[in-house]
């Protein structure tokens, strides 16, 4: 489980999140704060610290580790990054 949680007013919830996934046996990868990581402790296998923001641009922080752990994910398969499969455009013609 990948799980996107920055020390904001709903990490709390996101730890609660956490621990079910956790004592269901599942694998997490965090991403937070380092804040964060510390409060989760072991709850996590993995973990990556991002710096703190303000709550208005952590969506925007927080989406450039998505988008390369898509990108590697995607090289590892061996899937063509540039042209992924079943994409298609949406035109609206007026």
């Amino acid at each position: 489980m990948l799980v996107v949680a920055p020390k904001d007013a709903l990490f709390e919830k996101a730890v609660s999140n956490l621990q079910e996934i956790n004592a269901r046996g599942g694998n997490i990868v965090l991403l937070s704060t380092q804040e964060g990581l510390d409060i989760v402790g072991d709850a996590a296998d993995h973990g990556f610290a991002l710096p703190g923001c303000d709550p208005f641009t952590a969506p925007i922080l927080y989406s450039v580790p998505l988008q390369m752990i898509a990108y590697h994910v995607a090289h590892l398969k061996g899937t063509d990054i540039d042209q992924p499969r079943n994409l298609a455009k949406s035109v609206t013609v007026e």
